[in-house]
């Protein structure tokens, strides 16, 4: 990817992620500039990373080809507003990474017109392991895009949805994502214990499994379906699980679970958007 600058609006956990997925790619550190209200923040960013900070928002972005709101989304009217007329200059590509925030609103409180991406990516970005959504205003261009994926691909996996209302789906399935696969081990792991199993095992033995089984399905070109049809034995303990499992309306109750995240994703947005 070509150097341009980046401004971070914020500094806080998914700022430093980004800003270490980029430099450990070779994007020059001197080419980024992180702006945070925390001077220790910005201080432990610089010094860990070579970059360059400052304390106003205007300042860092003035300069910017690619401006990257890493704020949290109940600040972000504030913050997006006190930005427009800087922004409006120079009409650089915003990329926002709050859950929530709708493109109307945003581009409403920018000021209009800007290059915008909404992204929403997952907790595991923060070790480089995440799985992230974008979404293209109409005034982002094809290379726009592209710098924008470079950008997030430092970080996991990247997919793009033309509908912006699927955001909120994406928010439910992978966003949330995460507490469902640690519920799932929490489960794992308890009943281990209680079967009499030492609890350091216990947790060894299914934090190896959920490695292993997603290292396998990421790897296969069968789906899970096919996946687990294949360790799962006629008449065997797998299939007694299973079907304890089935009784107990595992899948259904998933997509229950998924379709209210996904609801609230839409309340959330609302509200956040109401003031504008």
């Amino acid at each position: 990817m070509t150097t341009r600058t980046l401004a971070f609006i914020g500094g806080g956990n998914m700022a430093a992620s980004l800003i270490s997925g980029l430099v450990n790619d070779g994007y020059d550190p001197q080419h980024i500039l992180v702006s945070d209200p925390d001077a220790e923040k910005l201080a432990s960013l610089a010094a860990h990373f070579r970059i360059r900070s400052s304390s106003d928002n205007n300042q860092a972005a003035a300069n910017a080809d690619i401006v990257i709101l890493a704020i949290k989304p109940q600040a972000m009217e504030e913050v997006a507003r006190a930005l427009a007329d800087t922004l409006q200059q120079s009409k650089p590509l915003v990329i926002s990474i709050a859950a929530g925030i709708r493109e109307t609103d945003l581009q409403s409180w920018l000021g209009g017109e800007i290059p915008l991406v909404r992204t929403m990516p997952n907790t595991p970005a923060m070790i480089q392991a995440g799985a992230i959504v974008l979404h293209a205003s109409s005034h982002v261009s094809t290379k726009q895009r592209d710098l924008a994926e470079s950008i997030m691909r430092s970080v996991g996996l990247t997919r793009w949805v033309d509908n912006e209302e699927l955001m909120d789906a994406v928010t439910a399935l992978s966003g949330s994502g995460p507490a469902y696969f640690f519920l799932v081990m929490e489960a794992m792991e308890a009943a281990g214990i209680e079967l009499g199993i030492p609890a350091d095992t216990a947790r060894l033995l299914t934090l190896q499994t959920a490695l292993g089984a997603a290292k396998m399905a990421m790897e296969s070109t069968d789906g899970p379906a096919v996946l687990r049809q294949r360790v799962t034995s006629p008449g065997g303990t797998t299939e007694r699980a299973l079907k304890t499992l089935n009784e107990g309306d595992l899948l259904p109750l998933f997509k229950q679970a998924l379709t209210d995240a996904r609801d609230r994703s839409v309340e959330l947005s609302e509200i956040l958007g109401e003031k504008s």
